[in-house]
């Protein structure tokens, strides 16, 4: 299921211009997108996992805990500026699909939209998550990265499908 060559692509897209974290309220029903910088992907369990970090103050942190499951979207072509407007605009306050032109559709396990355009989609249930424990971390960490002490849920991400994205 994970295929080197998608591992490769993940991993370049996401060190440069990140990825497309996607959740869905159920409230709202809208799907949300949040730009990521920062994941892990791999096998747990004898399983494919993607672990991602969300700061418990984000809006998309209330979609995956109301839904249990996320989409991982590594953008297509021509998507620099939704990422950008994904990465900078809260889904508490904004449509972020309409006011980004960014095209959703149906996933094939998961609740969680995917982005129409994305040249590689995975789907994820959450089978773990884990808190970031503020104890543990270096001063330089907990200083630099936390200094409103706004700390990351680890969600960690079964990936139930992963597949060459559907075009918009």
């Amino acid at each position: 299921m994970l295929k080197p060559e998608y591992i490769e692509e993940t991993y370049r897209k996401l060190g440069g211009e990140g990825l497309l974290l996607v959740s869905r309220s159920k409230a709202k029903r809208r799907p949300n997108a949040m730009t990521i910088g920062w994941a892990f992907l791999g096998r747990f369990w004898d399983e494919p996992f993607f672990v991602v970090a969300v700061r418990k103050s984000r809006y998309t942190h209330r979609c995956i805990e109301e839904t249990g499951d996320f989409t991982v979207n590594v953008p297509g072509r021509g998507m620099e500026g939704a990422l950008r407007f994904c990465g900078s605009h809260s889904g508490r306050d904004h449509d972020k699909f309409k006011e980004a032109g960014i095209r959703s559709g149906k996933a094939k396990k998961v609740s969680s939209p995917v982005v129409l355009g994305s040249s590689i989609v995975y789907e994820c249930r959450v089978a773990y998550k884990a808190n970031i424990a503020p104890k543990s971390l270096p001063k330089s960490v907990l200083n630099g990265i936390y200094p409103d002490r706004d700390f990351h849920t680890l969600y960690f991400g079964e990936v139930v499908a992963c597949y060459r994205g559907p075009r918009a």
